[in-house]
């Protein structure tokens, strides 16, 4: 339920919005991943769930593209 309400949010916004929100996934997993190769990092599962989060954001702006 969760992740529905997280995509149906997504496909609400507008473009700009969508790839502003993908830089900031971006830069948060940039971020993760130097924490975790400095041993900083405690939840290491974040990483997935950003990643997953940035194929999402991608999926629904390809979505928006096809549909125009």
């Amino acid at each position: 339920m969760k992740i529905n309400k997280y995509v149906e949010d997504l496909k609400q916004k507008s473009d700009a919005d969508l790839a502003q929100e993908l830089v900031a996934a971006k830069k948060e997993l940039f971020n993760l991943r130097f924490q975790n190769a400095t041993n900083q990092l405690d939840n290491t599962a974040r990483i997935k769930e950003v990643r997953r989060n940035i194929a999402r954001i991608q999926t629904v702006i390809t979505e928006k593209a096809k549909a125009q």
